[in-house]
């Protein structure tokens, strides 16, 4: 089967048999107000002018298509190459996402504004945008999370938000989304959740693919320049997946193009104690939206398991289940230790120091590299830097500062 991007999702929010709308009837409205007012302005020249003016003057993209120099020499197979949204502001691919929801929130005159977010990287871009308009901002966070990305929590706190840690079930990315939910359903008149994520009920899947493909819409015309041709592989995370679907989305039809995914592999999807919702998964219904799950045999929602807080999640967006099965898309898993050694190797090869969710697709690179030839063009897509995760990896490694 061959996709067509431009046929899904169908009107009622299912790109093939994952997607839709599984809230209470509170939420029904808010989600057809925010779905007819994303419809009427996408195509709308002066939105559209005002969304990729902020992408260029605040965030700073395009971002570069970068030649790793030394990680090619030392696969000694294909060129690999780096699409930087680790030199976007706020640090990562975040916040091309929340600029257009922001947008978004103004027409429709909310004036408060939540997120959940997991390692922190879309809780700073969120306070980021809000502050930009002098919004009240509350994010939602997971009390493990809180711990372990502390440095995010502080520029939150700095950008004027209020930061809720929550203790509830595993305290992590799964239970901050909850209690966002939560606090949407009760303020829903006057608050807008910025999803960060494919993930929740339609039309978020939708929006934030739109807004963050302007990653791969960059891809295209880079790779042009740059080596006269499109990659023959993509590779990205993969979590809740707005990091992978930003850049797949505009390949989904260029089938010469491998996309693959990576996924949390923690201590090894063998043993359970991992966040690989598609390698190890089935269909479920979570935050809204029918996708692939962790979950046991009573349909009840496993913990995850992942060094990393951006790929945590239990669940994936509905967009990546449809890939899946329709083959377009490969996922595979990277365990902790293997995300953790491509952390180091990346820092002293190329001088990044990449986020740990991204560490995990430098990662596969181990395994990927051997299916090409020296003609061949890799990309990697580097969503977030590391600064974020030094104080964890300081302690793995046994380091006190």
């Amino acid at each position: 089967m061959k996709p067509n991007k431009k046929s899904l999702p169908d009107q009622n929010g299912f790109f093939g048999d994952y997607g839709g709308k599984f809230v209470p009837e509170t939420l029904m409205f808010a989600l057809e107000q925010l779905e007819q007012t994303y419809n009427k302005l996408k195509d709308n020249n002066d939105f559209k002018k005002q969304f990729y003016k902020d992408l260029s003057e605040f965030v700073g993209r395009p971002s570069p298509l970068y030649f790793a120099q030394r990680l090619t020499k030392h696969y000694g197979t294909g060129s690999i190459w780096l699409k930087r949204e680790d030199l976007n502001h706020t640090g990562a691919h975040k916040i091309n996402n929340t600029i257009g929801q922001i947008l978004l929130a103004k027409h429709m005159g909310k004036k408060r504004i939540i997120a959940e977010t997991g390692a922190g990287q879309h809780g700073v871009a969120t306070a980021t945008v809000a502050a930009r308009l002098g919004l009240e901002c509350h994010i939602y966070m997971g009390a493990e999370d809180v711990q372990r990305q502390s440095l995010n929590v502080y520029r939150i706190k700095l950008l004027g938000a209020q930061v809720h840690s929550v203790d509830s079930g595993s305290a992590t990315l799964k239970d901050a989304l909850n209690e966002a939910l939560r606090d949407w359903v009760t303020n829903v008149d006057n608050t807008y959740y910025i999803i960060g994520s494919v993930t929740g009920p339609h039309p978020y899947p939708m929006i934030v693919r739109d807004f963050n493909s302007v990653v791969g819409e960059e891809l295209i015309s880079q790779s042009q320049d740059l080596f006269n041709g499109m990659p023959d592989a993509i590779v990205a995370c993969v979590g809740g997946g707005s990091n992978a679907m930003g850049i797949f989305y505009p390949f989904i039809n260029m089938t010469e193009t491998r996309l693959i995914g990576v996924e949390a592999g923690g201590e090894g999807v063998e043993t359970g104690e991992h966040a690989a919702p598609l390698n190890d998964g089935s269909p479920g219904v979570l935050h809204g939206a029918l996708s692939y799950l962790m979950q046991d045999d009573s349909g009840q929602v496993k913990s995850t398991k992942s060094v990393s807080a951006g790929l945590d999640y239990p669940g994936v967006g509905p967009e990546h289940s449809w890939l899946k099965d329709t083959g377009r898309a490969e996922y595979v898993a990277v365990s902790d230790g293997d995300a953790l050694k491509a952390f180091h190797q990346v820092s002293e090869f190329e001088g990044i120091i990449p986020a740990l969710e991204t560490a995990h697709a430098f990662a596969y690179l181990d395994e990927l590299m051997k299916d090409f030839n020296s003609d061949s063009n890799i990309v990697v897509n580097v969503s977030g830097r590391g600064d974020k995760d030094i104080n964890t990896v300081a302690e793995i490694d046994g380091i006190k500062f």
